[in-house]
């Protein structure tokens, strides 16, 4: 659902970077896991999201200290599946995409979801094979089909879309 960035304050609230469409997911589901980078994972009820500037400012209930907060600077922020709610027949959530083989509809293979960056207008597709790196447009003009069950997605090629992206 998103990452820690580090502490705000003296009194145990984080700075996140969310993957959510709102901060009201996180208060949908009422509890999240904080993974840390020694790979421990605890649960906690979530009290407040709000926005602030480019970021989300999260407070957590049991964590009241900018030393407890501190131990979670890079962690991951997951959730239970069965929280997730209810989703429209052509949405996907990024857990689903990132993994996905992505081809042409030529049938060339491009490589895999590696993550996904969110935009203001869409949300881009990075795709890896080896040293190539392509950024796809999250567009239905490019994007004709995901097919979780079978793990691809399916795009067509825009003039110059994988010439202009290739690193």
């Amino acid at each position: 659902m998103g990452e820690v960035i580090r502490p705000h304050g003296r009194e145990g609230v984080l700075r996140i970077r969310s993957y959510a469409q709102s901060e009201k997911s996180f208060l949908d589901g009422g509890k999240i896991f904080l993974k840390s980078a020694s790979g421990e994972t605890r649960e906690y009820t979530v009290l407040s999201v709000k926005p602030h500037k480019n970021i989300s400012l999260m407070k957590l209930s049991n964590l009241n200290s900018i030393e407890e907060a501190e131990k979670y600077r890079g962690a991951e922020i997951l959730i239970r599946r069965d929280y997730l709610i209810n989703k429209k027949e052509d949405e996907y959530f990024w857990h689903e995409l990132v993994g996905l083989r992505v081809y042409l509809n030529t049938g060339k293979y491009l490589g895999i979801v590696k993550h996904i960056l969110p935009t203001g207008s869409n949300d881009i597709y990075v795709v890896r094979e080896g040293e190539r790196e392509f950024l796809i447009p999250a567009i239905h003009d490019v994007v004709e089909e995901i097919d979780v069950t079978n793990k691809k997605i399916i795009i067509s090629e825009m003039e110059g879309l994988l010439d202009l992206n290739e690193v």
